[in-house]
């Protein structure tokens, strides 16, 4: 069932559906809570599964120039708050990952786990952090150019014609996605802190889910990276990209629900 909640005198759109444990869903750039839909229906059989618009992205608006993954959080907590949660799990796709460890660092007593699905740890090097300003001007040039070629490259290469259907239902979204919450969400991701050695402390399971082929987050960096983390569990996608709740939805669900029992 779709419901809103305030924050900051706005109005943040999420999901909510099943009963029991609670797990909770973070979508990436230019996505929607819709984007869960295969991992909402699967989960949702055994959990109560809350997937929330971000702000700047879905139905949720903007809040000023620049989303903070601090800010993307709070709102995240505001709505958990509303619906009067303790515990919960969080998965976070990309940047929905950035705000889940913003989230890790902020409200550690509520976590009982964390999976970093195609996301990282670390800050944006400096080379990143040109590319987003780059990436910020593409925006202000054409929106729909840069929003159809980021989705496009989310996906392995060689995914790319035999998964359509997926593609284009991940572009309907991202075009739906306002120009002012795509700046407002690469300012952030820019900015963003480096919260790995949060990573090597929390005794919760942590998931790091990895695309061989990624075009986004090199496989061997995440690889390393994971080795560092205390109770870090790795799921290995041979054949995807940055998506692979999209490009391998039913080994994806199936790793999901054992790392959920792990985590209750």
């Amino acid at each position: 069932m779709l419901k809103t909640c305030t924050y900051k005198n706005e109005s943040v759109t999420f999901f909510d559906k099943g009963k029991g444990r609670v797990v909770v869903l973070l979508h990436g750039f230019l996505g929607a809570h819709q984007i869960w839909e295969q991992t909402i229906t699967n989960l949702s059989k055994s959990y109560r599964v809350i997937a929330i618009d971000l702000p700047g992205h879905g139905n949720t608006p903007c809040f000023g120039y620049a989303h903070s993954m601090e800010l993307m959080a709070k709102c995240v907590k505001s709505v958990l708050d509303f619906l009067r949660l303790k515990k919960y799990v969080l998965i976070g796709h990309s940047m929905g990952g950035y705000a889940g460890l913003a989230f890790a660092d902020l409200y550690p007593d509520n976590l009982k786990g964390l999976c970093l699905y195609h996301s990282t740890a670390y800050d944006d090097s400096d080379e990143k952090q040109k590319d987003r300003l780059r990436a910020i001007n593409a925006v202000k040039a054409n929106k729909n150019i840069f929003t159809v070629a980021t989705i496009k490259n989310l996906f392995a290469s060689k995914n790319l014609k035999y998964l359509k259907e997926e593609i284009n239902f991940a572009t309907h979204i991202a075009k739906k996605t306002p120009k002012n919450g795509i700046i407002a969400a690469l300012y952030g991701m820019k900015d963003r802190s480096s919260r790995d050695i949060i990573l090597g402390l929390v005794t919760y399971p942590v998931l790091m889910v990895i695309g061989q082929h990624d075009n986004v987050l090199p496989a061997a960096q995440l690889l390393e990276q994971a080795k560092t983390f205390k109770n870090g569990i790795v799921l290995f996608l041979e054949h995807d990209g940055h998506f692979g709740f999209l490009e391998s939805p039913q080994k994806s669900n199936k790793e999901l629900r054992k790392f959920l029992r792990k985590c209750y």
